[in-house]
């Protein structure tokens, strides 16, 4: 056989292949579809509505340490339109809030999505909006579903993929060689729709100036992890809407020295400049169920709400790691109980110095189920000494002073989005009872138990590793 049939050959062979693996492809993601259909709002008449009368409800305002007892709350095309006062003639759905209580949706400002199953997830907690912080092209076409209203979801906020430096290596990171390959890419994200930048650990001062600039010059803002290359305190610039993890300030700022003094050196950083913190406390203590538990974890609630595909990326390494660690060291597991303690320390004490701290989890990495981090994220703050108003803050008004984008969220005012819960009993008095809301509303569609508890079914079940690990691995390349 000649070499020229052969190479022929082994064309019309690869074609076939590619052929094949994009007919596979191109099936799972028709079943995926179908197997999230429950999310979608043209399928269910019910999702459709957006305006409803809630009649002598409790209200949670979250503007001030108070409730408002009895009151009728208009929600007009998914916004507040009146609260007391006269109700409209026209004839919208009611819904009796007798002895029930309404608060602001809870808003989770750190997470990582990887599928719709998670967006029903949060959804199934109570958590309305969300801010998602290591973006990838499937992101934009989650964004672009939702704001189309095409599928119910929580009001979505991406950021741009994690931005780095040249010696930063890992497939999860966007490794950038220059300042000028740093502009063109803000360029570019800004142009796809990412809503603002996510700067990461390795990166070096003369790209993260770049970076700056070209937020500033593109009306980005950045939430950054904190870069290892320079100090902290050049984190706090008016770009920046706020720095990311608690256990940063820790270990990178104060490298472990922490006394009441070395932190009000950094708080008063944050109070000078205006910027918010989002401590991500469940994650961290994370690593104190993986060190008690280690391979049973793999069997726990918050795992089986996850998705496998990223289980099987990323949180097996965590999981090797920290048992690798516990063997080699018979300290680790008190070492990281001590530092989550200091972890509370360190809040603590940005409250009590006036901080806007927004509440965020770093939900869906290592063992960090989507919605449940939440109400782990909260109680830590309780712990912390917050009282619940104060913890609830957190999660909802302290939002809105972060970003003019986040503005109409997190209270309950007229002309406010209509993300609210509908709750048995007062969460100033009882955090628990946002386990389990009555009803959902988000952009003012209503979600009953019923639908809350088949999202949660749906992402339990899920079966979607393959095309998990399709889409996670082309969104690392082709970012």
């Amino acid at each position: 056989m000649s070499i020229l049939k052969i190479a022929k050959r082994i064309v019309l062979v690869t074609v076939a292949i590619i052929f094949i693996l994009i007919i596979i492809f191109w099936s799972l993601v028709i079943i995926n579809n179908k197997n999230t259909a429950y999310l979608n709002i043209n399928e269910h008449k019910a999702y459709q509505n957006t305006s409803y009368i809630i009649k002598n409800v409790n209200i949670v305002p979250m503007t001030k340490d108070t409730i408002l007892l009895n009151k009728n709350v208009f929600i007009k095309d998914g916004i507040i339109e009146l609260i007391g006062g006269n109700l409209p003639k026209a004839d919208f759905p009611i819904i009796d809030g007798t002895n029930k209580f309404l608060s602001p949706g809870l808003i989770d400002m750190h997470v990582h999505v990887w599928d719709k199953y998670d967006l029903g997830l949060f959804l199934a907690n109570g958590v309305t909006t969300i801010r998602n912080m290591w973006g990838m092209p499937l992101h934009l076409h989650l964004k672009k579903e939702i704001n189309e209203h095409k599928i119910i979801a929580p009001t979505f906020f991406t950021a741009t993929p994690k931005l780095t430096g040249p010696n930063d290596a890992g497939l999860d990171k966007k490794q950038i060689e220059s300042p000028e390959q740093a502009k063109m890419l803000i360029k570019k994200y800004k142009k796809q729709g990412y809503d603002l930048i996510k700067t990461y650990a390795g990166l070096p001062e003369n790209i993260f100036n770049a970076i700056c600039e070209q937020a500033a010059a593109s009306n980005l803002r950045i939430g950054a992890h904190p870069s290892n290359l320079v100090d902290y305190n050049y984190h706090f610039k008016p770009i920046f809407e706020t720095v990311e993890h608690t256990e940063e300030i820790a270990q990178t700022a104060l490298n472990f020295n922490i006394t009441s003094h070395r932190i009000d050196s950094i708080v008063r950083f944050y109070l000078k400049n205006n910027t918010s913190h989002t401590p991500t406390l469940s994650v961290f203590h994370n690593i104190i169920d993986i060190l008690n538990k280690e391979d049973d974890i793999l069997k726990s609630r918050n795992a089986t709400y996850m998705n496998q595909a990223f289980i099987n990326f990323g949180s097996k390494n965590d999981l090797n790691r920290w048992k690798n660690d516990k063997k080699n060291d018979k300290n680790t597991l008190s070492r990281i109980s001590n530092q989550h303690l200091e972890h509370l320390k360190i809040l603590k004490r940005m409250h009590d110095m006036s901080v806007n701290i927004v509440c965020g989890t770093d939900a869906g990495i290592m063992f960090n189920a989507p919605g449940f981090s939440i109400h782990e994220e909260l109680q830590y703050y309780k712990d912390a000494g917050l009282s619940n108003y104060e913890v609830l803050k957190t999660a909802t008004i302290n939002v809105s002073k972060v970003d003019k984008k986040y503005q109409n969220l997190g209270s309950i005012e007229i002309g406010k989005v209509a993300n609210l819960l509908l709750l048995n009993d007062n969460p100033l008095i009882n955090l628990e009872t946002l386990k389990k809301p009555k009803i959902v509303f988000v952009q003012g569609r209503k979600l009953e138990t019923s639908d809350l508890e088949i999202f949660k079914a749906k992402a339990k079940q899920r079966n979607n590793t393959i095309i998990s690990t399709i889409r996670l691995l082309s969104g690392m390349l082709f970012n």
